[in-house]
């Protein structure tokens, strides 16, 4: 069975979506190994959409520790063009306070030792990606209109810093993040957008501001207070993926 839109998030995302009706699960074998979860299939809105549990269904994987190779093969693979890519992440910017929404423009990436090409092994020649405009321009005015159709309010460019986790970052590590102009700090962005950017699929970020970066607040961070803040942010979340879904 094939979906062309996918949905990248944390477990039993599609289970938050009142419309989405499950109909199966599929693991698709990669040349990269084991993704991080089977795939659910369902239909919304009339439309075929694939869910992918990034860090597993029992949230085992840590952020460096995820397949991200298999994880976007494995949905090119059943037919994916499009992907929504759920993250998590803490804010920098002022104006961008917990349980907001932001779709970055741009991305940082500071990650390290991950495997983050398809293009690195076998070739008959050197493969470079364009990556001037990270997320997929097309796909991210699609979920901007989305909000607008259900008069949220959301931040429309930022830039996400990805670092590599699985702690958080030092008061210190953020300031630096912020004189390197980010907005946002989370560790699942990349390679995951590069990637799908390397195989052709569309590929944009819906990112939920769980808490305020280290320093931010002079406060230290707080596990609970990330998880309230998440919870609320989620119930924009997946009235977003839904108008999303519906109008693409």
């Amino acid at each position: 069975m094939t979906a062309e839109i996918a949905v990248i998030g944390g477990t039993g995302l599609y289970a938050m979506m009142d419309d989405f009706e499950m109909t199966h699960q599929e693991i698709i074998n990669t040349p990269y190994g084991e993704a991080s979860s089977p795939l659910v299939f369902g239909e919304l809105h009339g439309k075929q959409v694939v869910f992918l549990a990034r860090h597993g269904f029992t949230h085992r994987l840590p952020p460096h520790r995820i397949n991200y190779r298999a994880n976007i093969w494995m949905l090119k693979k059943a037919g994916v063009k499009k992907i929504l890519a759920v993250n998590a992440v803490g804010s920098i910017n002022d104006k961008f306070p917990p349980e907001n929404i932001v779709i970055p423009d741009q991305i940082i990436d500071y990650s390290w030792g991950r495997e983050h090409t398809f293009y690195a092994e076998e070739l008959t020649r050197v493969v470079h990606i364009d990556f001037t405009f990270p997320y997929s321009i097309s796909l991210r005015q699609t979920i901007i209109r989305a909000a607008k159709n259900k008069q949220m309010n959301l931040e429309e460019n930022a830039v996400y810093g990805c670092t590599q986790g699985p702690r958080l970052e030092s008061a210190a590590e953020v300031k630096r993040l912020s004189r390197d102009g980010c907005d946002l700090i989370g560790m699942t962005g990349m390679p995951e957008a590069s990637l799908a950017r390397e195989l052709s699929v569309d590929y944009a970020s819906i990112s939920v501001v769980a808490n305020w970066a280290a320093g931010i607040n002079g406060n230290e961070i707080s596990m609970e207070q990330i998880d309230y803040h998440l919870q609320k942010g989620m119930e924009k979340v997946k009235q977003l993926i839904t108008e999303t879904v519906r109008i693409s």
